[in-house]
Parts: C-alpha cells; sequence; structure tokens
C-alpha cells in the first residue's frame, strides 16, 4: 500500500510508517501540484497539513484513495463531503495540539495585557518608558471569554483560571443547561454578553457560513475599548479591515491574530502597521511537542485504517 505526505511530518512518525508502507515523504510536494496529482494516481492514503487543498480536482486523480489524514483539527481545507461520497475515510489529529494553543493564548493574552514587551527597541536604545508603559494589567481578576467551547476552549479556560482569570462563555452548539459548563466553572452567556464582559475575548470556532467574518464592525464595537481580541482558530472569522480600524482608532486595546482570511498574509494588508497587535504565522498549535504527537496519532490511525480497509 502506497502513502503520499505532501507536507512536514515528524521524522520518526514517518520512519515508522516507511517500515509498514511504500511511503513518499515530500514537505514541499504541495507547492508542485502537478507532481502531487501524479503521486496520487495509486496512492491508497494522503496525509497532509493545512496547505494541501484536497477538493475534488485533487480527488479526481487520486482514484485509489481510501484515507486522508489530517496533521491538525481544521478540515477547512478537505472537501469531506466530496471524500464522504467517494467513502475515504478522513482522520484529523484531534486534540494532539491543544495544549501548544491553549499556551499560545494565555502567552498572547499576557503579553497584551502587559504592554511592556513591546518596548524592547525603545530600551535598547538607550530610551526609557518605565511611566508609559506603567499602566500594564495582571490577568488575575481579569475575565476570558471562550467563543466555542470545545476541548481547546476548556482547556484554555483551565490555564486561564490557574492563573486567577474568570471564564465565561458562547457555544450555540452546547446550551446553558449542558452539565460542561458547571464541570469547568465557566458561566455560559451569549454572544453579546460575552462581548461586553470579557476583557480577552479568545475564538475557538471552525470557518463555516456562520461564522464568517463572527467578528465583523458591529461586534467588535461591543468590545471593551481596552479590551484583547485573540485569534487561533481560523482565518475569516475575523473581519480583517474592521479589527485594523478599530486598533487604529483606539476602540480596542489590542489583538493577536494566527490565522488569516489569506495565508501568507498579504503585505499590503490593512493590519500592517496596527498598533498593540501580535501577527504570527499560523503557528499556535506548531510545536516540537505538538508536532510530536500530531505525527505520531495520525501515522498509528491511518495505518489502522489501511490494515483494516
Amino acid at each position: 500500500m502506497r502513502i503520499v505526505i505532501s507536507e512536514f511530518m515528524d521524522r520518526p512518525a514517518v520512519d515508522g510508517l516507511a517500515s509498514r508502507f511504500d511511503v513518499h515523504y515530500d514537505k514541499d510536494l504541495v507547492d508542485r501540484p502537478p507532481e502531487l496529482a501524479a503521486r496520487l494516481a495509486d496512492a491508497d492514503a494522503l496525509i497532509v497539513r493545512n496547505r494541501t487543498q484536497v477538493d475534488a480536482a485533487l480527488l479526481s486523480a487520486a482514484p485509489k484513495l481510501r484515507v486522508v489524514g489530517r496533521l491538525g483539527v481544521g478540515l477547512d481545507n478537505l472537501d469531506t463531503d466530496a471524500c464522504a461520497r467517494r467513502g475515504i475515510t478522513v482522520i484529523p489529529a484531534s486534540g494532539a495540539n491543544a495544549q501548544a494553543v491553549a499556551e499560545y493564548v494565555i502567552a498572547a493574552a499576557m503579553l497584551l495585557l502587559r504592554g511592556a514587551y513591546f518596548a524592547t527597541a525603545d530600551v535598547a536604545a538607550g530610551r526609557w518608558p518605565r511611566a508609559a508603559l506603567s499602566g500594564g494589567r495582571e490577568l488575575a481578576g481579569r475575565t476570558v471569554g471562550l467563543i466555542g467551547f470545545g476541548g481547546i476552549g476548556r482547556l484554555t479556560g483551565g490555564l486561564a483560571r490557574a492563573l486567577g482569570m474568570r471564564t465565561i462563555g458562547s457555544d450555540p452548539l452546547l446550551p446553558a443547561s449542558s452539565p460542561a459548563w458547571a464541570a469547568d466553572a465557566t458561566r455560559a452567556c451569549t454572544l453579546d454578553e460575552l462581548l461586553r464582559e470579557a476583557d480577552v475575548v479568545s475564538l475557538h470556532v471552525p470557518l463555516e457560513a456562520a461564522t464568517r467574518n463572527l467578528m465583523n464592525a458591529q461586534r467588535l464595537a461591543i468590545m471593551k475599548p481596552d479590551a484583547m481580541l485573540i485569534n487561533t482558530s481560523r482565518g475569516g472569522v475575523v473581519d480583517e479591515a474592521a479589527l485594523a480600524d478599530a486598533l487604529r482608532e483606539g476602540r480596542l486595546g489590542g489583538a493577536a491574530l494566527d490565522v488569516f482570511e489569506r495565508e501568507p498574509l498579504p503585505a499590503a494588508s490593512p493590519l500592517a502597521g496596527c498598533p498593540n497587535l501580535l501577527l504570527t504565522p499560523h503557528i499556535a498549535g506548531v510545536t516540537r511537542n505538538s508536532n510530536e504527537r500530531v505525527s505520531s496519532l495520525i501515522a498509528s490511525k491511518v495505518a489502522a485504517a489501511l490494515a483494516s480497509a
């Protein structure tokens, strides 16, 4: 059986698969679509991250394909309906990178609330902006609002509470009567209530019709003027132009974005040069540790799926 891996995967996991299957591993194969399509002509399984677009066109080049492993959680780069029609099993790495994402959210919240960590260049140049940076805030006593209360949202809430924060949440798929809220010491509320109360708003939702531009100009306006917005979920959930306007006009305290409508983020993005803004390249769930967990999990599950097919 043949497995094609088109993006980065931890080497021990690749080697483990190669000991049992015919494996073609090329972390840059995603950047060569014609070659990727050719490699899939006799492939039984495909393993991807978030850049490989597993759409109808790609699937048509893979007549033998039975399994797609996703080295991550989001499935918006996969046409899951087309896979289902073909009987192709889709396997995400659910939970394997949750700790990395949750820690990213807490670190970003600390950086944004304190504010002092933007001063490196000034201090190195001999300036001493101590008075200007003395208004930072501590996490303890602040409220974090979790939009989406799945595994990553709950883990983020647990870390936040350990540091003295209060957690509130909004999730249309989880009714307020669910025991999950009490079990995690989190109060369920409406989206508007969350936006009005939270000092830090953290997004943990998939990208779909109902969540596209969820954080638009109207909803950003509901937030406290000194609140922070953190998006580690999917680009497209935040209206980037509206966020840029809010930051430039001082109507929002700050933001951290790890995901974007277009990736890489275009150089002419309205986000360029915004104050109190942290930008990272879709890296929240990617650490040395999470790469090992994600790769090991997907290797094991893909192998099991092929063995049982």
